[in-house]
């Protein structure tokens, strides 16, 4: 970490602080917004009672609607109501004869927050799914309707909802071996019902996502409405802010509601059209909820009833792998790029965590290895494959450690503020001589860089590590308290993590030995300014942990592996490295350099070229002044 990085952490907390200060609103906004609430709330009112008729009138048309289609499904709109369980030994799915949909799933295999076996996705209190079609004299909705049940295996049943005239509504289901349910919706002996050019059926699809972990803050993140456009890439409501009936532009492939280890997602085989509108409402902490989803959408429809409407159901596990397997069982037909579901993070990020991270993680987990021992021995490999940089990046500023006084000595003359250029060219001189160059030690931070970001996508999407422990660690998928309390306080929340402790004292530990070895190498006031600089390096741990104390202790703890593995690879070179050994080889180049000359380049030159063009300038200026 160099002077400039430094330098560029401590701006971004200056414009980060500078910018919420800036846009906290002064009192005169303060009234203005007062008075135009007041506003607001008259308009309200005004509009609530607009609603309210606007409902009243719906209610009559809807009245209306069911006293036609009371004559169209007289039979269908009363019946026994019974659960219909389908089961492959890893989705356990509940079909409700009242609307003929799913109404329960439960995940096998996965423990839930409360210890139980199994994971309940959702319920028929919280999901509902309803097919509407808009007929000539009459609108059907399934969730109306009574469905007898025929067909039924463990793995499938035919759902059927009979019309006058011998006609019926029919949602025939079938559950694959995995996570995959194939369903279609037909009406068969209906076509006089709909108009000839009737081409499309609406969905409407609602679930309040119950919590499934432990820490509600850091699951918050990672639930949301996830979609993929028909062709394109995938998308997703935005996970903190309410969004209601944002409309898609785009054909859509699949809509999902996912939360952090799970996901629900709805595929129609011939697209949903676009101009469907998606809903995310972020529930209160403590209610068992996370957020209130739902979608409204559109597809083919065959009102002959010659051409079922085919959609298929992933109900499962964020897993890359398992998803990546279960796609290939898909009937669509499509490239659905159901693994998006695994937030893997941005594209060169994303390629890192799919191409390297994923195939070491299965090659580690594959001999059994704990998962936190798993976390240490990644750590390890990563270290291991940038130790050669490593190692020539603190050459490189040992390098200039040693030239230090050399450094004090060709730079004394140049204290001026205004021979600061002066300043730079001789010591980029000096440098060049002694064959040093400044800025090697600037690959390993952008080496090291990504593969921080990368981890920090990879281990919270990891379901591996859900349920798993280590050490004194419960969850590696979630947070470690030492201490909590009942009442949340801003900034910290309602507990102390451990781990994340241990990863800003880590911080600290390794920005102290940081600076220390840029100010044994700087010269003159870079020094002093380093000084100056070092109280607010010790505040970014502390930023850090205001960040990180919700965070999974699965990547606190590879933070806090990687930051102690980095000083202790620090404190080895420095206690291996001779001083004396290092400057009489810089000495033999030095003299080999002056004994044949070469003309300077890089940075040297370019520095040199800007002293010349700003001494050129300070000469026209003193000539323009006469």
């Amino acid at each position: 970490m160099n002077r400039d990085t430094v330098i560029g952490f401590v701006l971004i907390a200056i414009v980060l602080i500078g910018f919420s200060w800036w846009n906290q609103p002064s009192a005169e906004q303060m009234e203005a917004r007062r008075q135009e609430d007041s506003l607001a709330a008259v308009a309200s009112q005004q509009a609530a009672r607009r609603q309210a008729a606007a409902a009243a009138r719906q209610a009559e048309a809807a009245e209306a609607a069911r006293a036609d289609t009371s004559a169209l499904f007289h039979q269908a709109l009363s019946g026994e109501r019974r659960q219909v369980v389908l089961s492959n030994g890893r989705v356990e799915l509940t079909l409700d004869t009242k609307g003929g949909t799913p109404a329960k799933a439960v995940i096998r295999g996965f423990q839930d927050k409360d210890g139980n076996s199994h994971v309940t996705l959702f319920d028929r209190q919280t999901q509902r799914m309803n097919f509407m079609l808009a007929g000539k004299h009459v609108n059907i909705a399934t969730q109306d309707l009574y469905f007898t049940p025929t067909n039924l295996s463990d793995t499938t049943v035919t759902m059927t909802a009979p019309a006058r005239g011998g006609g019926s509504i029919v949602i025939d289901y079938r559950l694959g071996r995995d996570y995959l349910l194939h369903f279609t919706l037909q009406a068969r002996g209906l076509s006089a019902v709909f108009a000839p050019d009737y081409k499309e059926v609406d969905i409407e699809w609602t679930d309040l996502v119950r919590q499934q972990e432990r820490g509600f803050t850091f699951e918050n993140r990672y639930t949301t409405v996830t979609y993929k456009e028909a062709g394109g890439g995938t998308g997703e409501l935005s996970e903190a802010s309410e969004t209601v009936d944002e409309p898609m532009e785009e054909r859509l492939d699949w809509v999902a509601f996912k939360n952090q280890f799970f996901s629900a997602a709805l595929i129609a085989k011939d697209d949903f059209a676009a101009r469907g509108l998606l809903t995310s409402i972020p529930q209160q902490k403590g209610s068992g909820y996370l957020k209130q989803m739902g979608a409204r959408l559109k597809t083919r429809f065959d009102p002959t009833g010659r051409q079922p409407t085919a959609f298929e159901m992933y109900i499962g596990p964020n897993d890359f792998r398992l998803i990546k397997q279960v796609e290939q069982q898909s009937l669509t037909g499509k490239d659905l790029d159901l693994e998006q579901l695994v937030n893997l993070g941005w594209w060169l990020v994303r390629w890192i965590n799919r191409w390297f991270t994923i195939y070491v993680f299965d090659w580690l987990t594959s001999w059994g290895f704990p998962m936190g021992v798993v976390l240490i021995l990644i750590t390890l490999l990563l270290k291991a494959i940038t130790f050669p940089m490593v190692k020539k990046s603190y050459m490189s500023s040992a390098k200039m450690r040693v030239l230090k006084p050399k450094l004090d000595e060709a730079t004394r003359q140049y204290d001026k503020p205004e021979d600061q250029m002066r300043k730079q060219q001789a010591m980029m001189q000096l440098y060049s001589q002694y064959g040093v160059s400044p800025l090697g030690g600037c690959l390993p931070m952008l080496v090291q860089m990504p593969i921080w970001i990368a981890m920090f996508f990879f281990v919270p999407n990891a379901i591996q590590l859900r349920r798993q422990s280590f050490l004194w660690m419960d969850d590696l998928s979630t947070y470690d308290p030492i201490v909590e309390w009942q009442t949340s306080i801003w900034g910290i929340g309602d507990h102390l993590s451990l781990t994340c402790i241990l990863f800003c004292g880590a911080n600290i530990l390794y920005s102290y030995m940081t600076m220390r070895q840029q100010r044994d190498q700087m010269v003159g006031a870079q020094a002093e300014q380093m000084r100056m600089m070092q109280w607010m390096m010790y505040l970014m741990p502390l930023m850090f942990f205001f960040m990180f104390n919700d965070y999974s202790s699965g990547l606190n703890f590879y933070y806090f592996i990687s930051l102690f593995f980095s000083a202790a690879i620090m404190w080895t070179l420095r206690k291996t490295t001779d001083d004396a050994k290092l400057l009489a080889i810089l000495e033999a180049r030095y003299r080999d350099n002056k004994a044949n000359p070469r003309k300077q380049g890089g940075l040297a030159a370019r520095l040199e070229a800007m002293q010349r063009q700003a001494e050129q300038m300070q000469r026209q200026r003193t000539q323009q002044r006469k």
